[in-house]
Order: C-alpha cells, then structure tokens, then sequence
C-alpha cells in the first residue's frame, strides 16, 4: 500500500524518536509528531492518521481527524485571503491549505472573506501539493433536500456556494439549494458569505428562489430611514419629490421609484416632511 497525502490510512507504528514515531507499512514511513498524538500508542500498534505535507514540503502525518480529505467534501473556514494566490482554509489540522486562484470566481469583488466558509475536499497535485478545490453542483445536491411550498415567505439562512453574472447560488440550513437574482440583492455577496432572506418562490423540483430585500413594511423603514438622513445632510430639503424621475431615484438613492414612493409616503404620513413644487421638506 502506497502512503497518500490528502488521505486516512491505517498504519503501523514502526518505532518511537526523540520527539514522536516513525508509522508506516515496512520501509514505507512517515513521521508523527508526538504533538499529533491522540491517546498512547506504542511500536506494534496500527492506527489511522491523516497524511499531507508539513511547511517544508515532506509528508508527514497526524492522528487528528481532518474536516476534508481527497474523498470527503465539507465546510472550511477561511483564514487568510491571498489576492495573488487564492485563501487559505483551515482544514483541522496544523497547516492551512491552499484554494488556489482558479477555484474561485474570476471578479474577484466576490471572493470569500476571512470567516466565510466553502464546501470543499482536497486534491493532491502532480508537483507534491495539497490544494482545496471547491464542490461541483453534483457534489452539493448530493446533501439537498426539497422544499415544500409551506416554506413560501419564510426567512431562510444560508451560505453562497457560487456566483453568477445574473444572480448567487445559495445552500440554506435546511439543506434546501436557492437562487438570488440579482434585483433581489442591494449588494453581490461574496462566495462562502453567510446571507440571511426570505422564500419568494418554491419550484416543481424542490429548489427555491431567495430575496434578500426586506419586505414592503420593513423596507419601508430602512427606506425612510435613507431619505430622512439624506435630507439631514442637505439641511432639511431635497431636490426630489414623489414625481421624479424613476432613473434619478435610483442614481441618488439605490431604489425603486414605488419604493422611494413608499417611503416618502410614510414620512408625510409620520408629519416629518412635505412636498413643494419638485422639492421635499422638513417639517419645522
């Protein structure tokens, strides 16, 4: 049996060094660090470690049960995001690893975060590395689960495992797959991101569509919210008024013109504003 980086082997402990074992199948060995011990062993003992390489390229193992290996996909959290080379997952044991630049969107405005985590396994590369690569679709809707249309309007969370020019792929906590257009969106999350939103659509296959966009009544809020501050900041008066134009509502303030109509709306009903030949006001 040959000793495979990236994957758990059962091995036989060989004999003990200064500061660990030598484990193996006869003249094929590795080194175990006593720090990668779990439990006691001694020479005769065959146990399962972990096989990859340590920062100086050698193959060494460990007896810590990895998160992902070359057979087995899950979640990894992001540790450190090289703009050159790609981010670095932590995989559960001593040494980070590599997802490299070509497993990750190609606009990089949505490229994982430190804290975001991807669902991935590991892949051992012809010059002697060990790299991240990331789940094809097959591979998560292996773990999906339909839903029913009871789930219509419920809020959902979950993480984006792909990006699209038209909208993100998302994966809930309730294993369902989803998909956020882009006009449900105020802003592209990045790839690993955990989003939280609301069911708008259940489909004939069990897949959902997602909004991130709050509802009327609560947008409402967050919409006056803007309008109001906007006027602050020009002194109590704003060149826009409930018939502007739907192209400059959205330059200036990112949303809809039925939106910004709502808003309005709620701020002449609260008594806070009132409209005057093309501009809106403070109440005083």
């Amino acid at each position: 049996m040959i000793l495979q980086p990236g994957s758990i082997q059962m091995v036989t402990v060989l004999r003990e060094t200064e500061i660990g074992y030598m484990v193996g199948y006869g003249t094929e060995e590795v080194f175990l660090h006593r720090n990668e011990v779990a439990g006691e062993i001694e020479e005769g003992d065959s146990i399962d470690v972990f096989l990859y390489y340590d920062h100086q390229g050698r193959l060494t193992s460990t007896m810590k049960t990895p998160l992902i290996t070359t057979e087995d996909y899950n979640w990894a959290k992001v540790v450190k995001v090289m703009p050159r080379s790609g981010v670095f997952v932590d995989i559960g044991v001593s040494k980070d690893i590599l997802m490299p630049h070509d497993e990750l969107p190609g606009y990089r405005g949505v490229w994982p975060n430190e804290g975001d985590e991807l669902y991935c396994r590991l892949k051992a590369t012809g010059r002697g590395n060990l790299i991240a690569i990331r789940a094809a679709d097959e591979e998560i809707e292996e773990l999906a689960v339909a839903a029913t249309e009871s789930m219509h309007n419920k809020n959902i969370s979950g993480r984006i495992y792909k990006t699209m020019h038209e909208g993100s792929a998302i994966f809930t906590d309730e294993h369902f797959i989803g998909f956020i257009h882009h006009t449900e969106r105020k802003a592209e999350p990045c790839m690993g991101e955990r989003v939280s939103g609301r069911i708008i659509n259940v489909k004939e296959d069990g897949t959902i569509n997602v909004s991130l966009l709050p509802r009327k009544q609560e947008g409402m809020d967050e919409d006056s919210q803007t309008i109001y501050s906007y006027m602050e900041d020009r002194g109590g008066a704003m060149p826009y008024w409930d018939k502007s134009f739907p192209e400059d509502i959205q330059e200036r303030f990112n949303m809809s013109k039925a939106a910004f109509k709502r808003a309005l709306g709620k701020l002449m009903k609260d008594g806070k504003v009132y409209q005057e030949e093309g501009w809106t006001y403070f109440k005083r």
